[in-house]
């Protein structure tokens, strides 16, 4: 019964998380109007209309009013907040530790589809999460002051290259103003830190770069000249790694 209450309660606010999405970058406000609207035509939604991903399927995929196509990351969004809730409620058990937890993994995911439309990330939700590791249970907080300082460092040499070498190589005046990763990454990276460790964080890294390759060599065969958003990718390899740490220290041998 409680798996049946988890699973409705993040549905819920999966579809918040998609007004969150929509509005926060925008700089409008997620509590006024209460009621969702069509981007398009302005109409508003039904209460019926808006029931997570069963209005989806019923509409078709599309406004009722104006026809116009509903994006397909209103489901997407909302099948992983359940994802999410169902997969930390089996790690973390029902607990003051599982909401605090759930509610930084939500604001990731926030992050995650901003930064997949955007490139950019509101520094605000960046600061939010940095808060909330604090009251997460079993921080190793070392370990995410020494895996932030080696990023730091990282990113320093690599921009460094892409900017004054790469650039002078490939002759692309473009990748002078470029650095290897964007100002929102490295906070992300200190999340990744203070929940895995240093080892599993290794591990939790590597998923990111490995699943950021693919829409990356996507690209590279379409031509496209796309930056490729890694905060999404940073968290998939956090999230992964963090619910399924028990098995991955067995088979590394950590």
């Amino acid at each position: 019964m409680i798996d049946i209450s988890i699973i409705l309660y993040s549905l819920i606010i999966g579809s918040f998380l998609n007004v969150l999405i929509y509005r926060l970058p925008l700089e409008q406000s997620f509590l006024t109007p209460t009621r969702s609207t069509c981007p398009n035509c302005d109409y508003q939604l039904k209460w019926y209309e808006n029931i997570p991903i069963i209005s989806y399927i019923f509409l078709k995929a599309k406004c009722s009013s104006c026809k116009q196509s509903i994006s397909i990351i209103y489901p997407i969004v909302e099948i992983l907040s359940v994802i999410i809730a169902y997969f930390l409620y089996l790690k973390l058990g029902l607990n003051l530790n599982y909401f605090i937890t759930l509610f930084l993994f939500y604001t990731l995911l926030v992050l995650s589809f901003i930064d997949f439309k955007y490139k950019a990330v509101p520094d605000y939700l960046l600061l939010l999460i940095l808060i909330n590791i604090f009251f997460i249970d079993d921080v190793y907080y070392k370990d995410m002051l020494v895996l932030t300082g080696a990023f730091v460092l990282l990113n320093f040499v690599l921009t460094f290259y892409i900017q004054n070498i790469k650039s002078k190589i490939t002759k692309n005046d473009n990748l002078r103003t470029q650095t290897a990763l964007g100002e929102g990454d490295i906070p992300i990276v200190a999340i990744i830190g203070g929940l895995l460790g240093i080892k599993l964080s290794i591990f939790a890294v590597f998923i990111a770069s490995i699943t950021a390759l693919i829409p990356s060599i996507y690209n590279i065969i379409k031509k496209d000249d796309i930056e490729t958003p890694f905060i999404p990718f940073l968290v998939l390899g956090l999230f992964i790694t963090y619910i399924f740490e028990n098995q991955i220290d067995t088979i590394v041998g950590y």
